[in-house]
């Protein structure tokens, strides 16, 4: 085999459409568009879901469901995080010097993953009835 004589398979390229070339190329004419209508002419277009007028099928359709607007405030935190910072009161500000919180967070949720062994002092911060037992159990509490 040498580089000069290497072809594509037998049906792997074939030629562009061309439309609009006459009668004998069978896209002549009308150049597969159909007769009449927006779409038919050049510069036809519609928005996406448009239905000539007829209430769009997405607005027919019920709203369903609830889409939280500060489900992206809200970090997770792990009890192994939490347990290898240097302080035993923790509250969102020591999570953001830790580097535990990106910007923009608001708030915080402690999550049953990993262990804690000492007292921990949690304010302003939630947890999960796992997390929170966990760290009750640990000596630890949640103050307001």
């Amino acid at each position: 085999m040498q580089l000069n004589t290497i072809k594509p398979g037998a049906g792997a390229k074939h030629a562009k459409r061309r439309v609009g070339r006459g009668i004998g190329s069978g896209l002549g004419k009308t150049a597969g568009r159909g007769h009449k209508g927006q779409k038919s002419r050049s510069g036809g277009f519609h928005k996406v879901g448009f239905e000539g007028g007829q209430m769009p099928l997405h607005r027919r359709l019920p709203k369903r469901g609830f889409k939280s607007l500060t489900k992206h405030l809200t970090v997770e935190v792990r009890l192994d995080e939490l347990s290898k910072l240097p302080v035993d009161e923790i509250d969102l500000l020591t999570l953001a010097q830790a580097g535990l919180l990106p910007n923009g967070a608001k708030a915080a949720k402690v999550i049953a993953s990993g262990t804690v062994e000492r007292a921990l002092t949690l304010r302003g911060i939630s947890a999960t009835a796992g997390a929170r037992a966990a760290i009750e159990a640990a000596g630890g509490r949640f103050a307001e």
